[in-house]
């Protein structure tokens, strides 16, 4: 029951995605690997919030436009040059400041 429920979210995931990232690219659907990477960028974020046991928190709608919004900012940050990279320094010197101000 778990796996057919995980299958629906995903297929929803993947559904409102294509809507997603077609209204923010302000183009057709048709760009497969613009659609690839997005299907495979909401897989991972799914898997692991899976993991984390947070893909379960909200409803599968508002879980969806979630993942779709997480994806096309991931992607449009990469498509100008930022990397997962710098998401991470970024994350690291947030969690430093967080840390002196607790001290």
């Amino acid at each position: 029951m778990k796996k057919l429920f995980l299958i629906a979210a995903i297929a929803t995931i993947a559904g409102c995605a294509d809507m997603n990232l077609s209204s923010l690219m302000g183009g057709s659907s048709s760009d497969s690997s613009v659609r690839g990477r997005m299907q495979t960028c909401m897989l991972s974020e799914a898997q692991s919030r899976l993991q984390a046991g947070t893909l379960f928190n909200g409803t599968i709608s508002a879980t969806a436009q979630d993942l779709a919004s997480t994806c096309a900012k991931k992607l449009a940050l990469e498509s100008m040059g930022i990397s997962q990279q710098s998401q991470s320094d970024a994350v690291n010197i947030i969690n430093n400041l967080r840390n002196l101000s607790n001290n």
